[in-house]
């Protein structure tokens, strides 16, 4: 705050530390850092006795590349302690409105307009890789962040009351991890941890329940309205549409760049259909007494399981229940302690370099964080059609064909996927890493989170894609999700684990409506906002 008692020129709250010096979220889909915003003149500030403070005011904001306007002429505010949502289809311009208010840009873009914020603003990125240092330990990241803020003897308290209110209440244990031993979900809860730690009057939070079981995503969704209840405005970008109905005072709606104000019941929904069981077959994926962790951690437990050709299997569980650790035992990419993992009955190396070429096709892996699986330097179109080169010895102009005739097919047309990674948007880059393994004609396609980053109708189409996918091509589908709304439209069978054990397993239609187990007992429950029961698909 300044002398006048207005607002001030925004200063953005550092997303991560590094190297010794603050340094902002990695934010590589939005290109480099400017301060393009300028006031033109002092915000209206509403602080009259009983009345709201102007957290963040909004005039004209604008992003321009050349011609096009992949922002135009955004005007909002917010006041103190209020929570706006900002929704719309993937690509829409949510991501690229959130960051302009923070002075990022695509490359070559322009950003005009004006932005006045009432102190500093916290920003939890899509992806929560992007504002996480990959070799540092999460516990001197938070704790150098933390004394930007108080005192060096004050710091570690600091920590610990940001992981707990983060819905991370046993946070010490993981003071000492890097980032790529945390789960998706815990990732972006110590994201949030980072962003609370600092003094923040405004908070966007892009995807915060990406990769959220939906215990969890309930409670992140009480702990942001308590924040929001100590006078901070948060600006919630999202695909949630129940956390939006649960949280959001307002709906901003972003079509083609530009915001309105909207009515969340105005956005269509998809309804789940229940699939058809498949034919009974020998399994091609089996998984015999698994054990797996980290650092001497035991994470998984004896986990055993069969997939059969044609079969949709879905695995349930908490954040940090051992999902994703399953999924990357599954490809080789992390090393079991012990048991075995069969293709087709004969045994799978546990590592990646030493499966061979036609092991590699048949097991594909689509990974929750989709724009970390692409190199930042080469056309995503290039990339999608090289697995098909690579792994199925497809010719080079016959795979890109092929691979711009799939994205398409996606609601990607070739212009978009021409571009590098920073010009897509997470969720095109969720859809063309699906695409990339399809074109690898594997047997079983593995699937981490993939409809996290996507909204309701692109997330329907998605999963409809997979139906037809799994349907033409007979391989096994392994969906590692939160999504349980989805999986009664999808799987044909639900594995549920909790703290690296099967709890419950069996049919999709008999474990969400008649769960046995209190872990999914208590998935289900949350996902239908209360109720004791999830409706049966129809």
């Amino acid at each position: 705050m300044g002398g006048d008692g207005g607002p001030q020129p925004h200063r953005a709250v550092p997303a991560a530390v590094g190297g010794g010096a603050a340094r902002a979220a990695d934010h590589r889909a939005v290109g480099r850092r400017e301060p393009a915003v300028r006031p033109l003149a002092p915000a209206v500030r509403h602080d009259l006795p009983g009345g709201p403070v102007t957290a963040i005011d909004v005039r004209n904001l604008t992003v321009a590349l050349g011609d096009r306007e992949l922002v135009s002429d955004a005007t909002f505010s917010l006041n103190g302690g209020e929570i706006a949502a900002l929704v719309g289809e993937s690509g829409s311009g949510k991501t690229t409105t959130a960051l302009a208010l923070l002075g990022e840009r695509p490359p070559g873009a322009v950003i005009s307009g004006d932005v006045d914020v009432d102190g500093q603003v916290g920003f939890i990125p899509q992806q929560p890789s992007a504002a996480l240092n990959p070799v540092r330990r999460i516990g001197s990241v938070l704790a150098e962040i933390a004394r930007l803020h108080v005192p060096k003897q004050q710091a570690r308290q600091r920590v610990l009351d940001a992981l707990r209110r983060a819905q991370i209440p046993d946070g010490e244990r993981f003071l000492r991890r890097y980032p790529h031993q945390l789960s998706g979900g815990q990732q972006q809860r110590i994201v949030l941890a980072q962003a609370l730690i600092g003094d923040a009057k405004v908070l966007i939070a892009d995807e915060p329940t990406t990769g959220q079981d939906p215990v969890t995503r309930s409670q992140l969704a009480a702990e942001l309205r308590a924040v929001a209840e100590q006078g901070v405005a948060i600006l919630l970008l999202t695909h949630d549409l129940d956390l939006v109905r649960d949280l959001a005072h307002r709906v901003l709606l972003v079509e083609g760049g530009r915001v309105r104000p909207s009515d969340v019941d105005g956005i269509a929904e998809a309804t789940a259909v229940a699939p058809a069981p498949p034919q009974a077959a020998d399994p091609v994926l089996s998984v015999r007494d698994l054990t797996a962790g980290h650092r001497g951690t035991d994470t998984l437990h004896g986990v055993s399981l069969q997939v059969a050709p044609g079969e949709r299997l879905a695995v349930l569980g908490r954040s940090g229940s051992g999902k994703t650790t399953l999924a990357r035992c599954f490809s080789g990419l992390h090393r079991h302690r012990s048991g075995e993992v069969l293709l087709g009955g004969e045994p799978l190396s546990p590592v990646l370099r030493r499966r061979s070429r036609e092991q590699l096709a048949r097991v594909q892996h689509v990974f929750q964080d989709a724009r970390a699986s692409f190199s930042e330097f080469t056309p995503v179109l290039d990339q999608v059609a090289r697995a098909a080169e690579r792994l199925r010895g497809v010719p080079g102009d016959r795979a890109r064909a092929r691979a711009a005739d799939e994205l398409a097919q996606l609601g990607i047309p070739e212009s978009t996927a021409r571009r590098t990674p920073a010009g897509l948007s997470g969720g095109e880059l969720q859809r063309a890493a699906l695409v990339r393994a399809v074109l690898a004609e594997p047997d079983v396609l593995i699937c981490d989170e993939i409809t996290s980053g996507l909204d309701p109708r692109r997330r329907a189409d998605l999963l409809d894609v997979l139906a037809k996918l799994q349907h033409n091509t007979g391989c096994a589908l392994l969906v590692i999700t939160h999504d349980l709304a989805g999986v009664a439209g999808l799987a044909h069978r639900v594995l549920v684990l909790d703290e690296g054990r099967v709890v419950e397993q069996g049919p999709a239609s008999e474990v969400l409506t008649s769960p046995r187990h209190a872990v999914t007992r208590s998935l289900v429950t949350a996902e239908a906002g209360g109720r004791e029961t999830w409706p049966a698909a129809n």
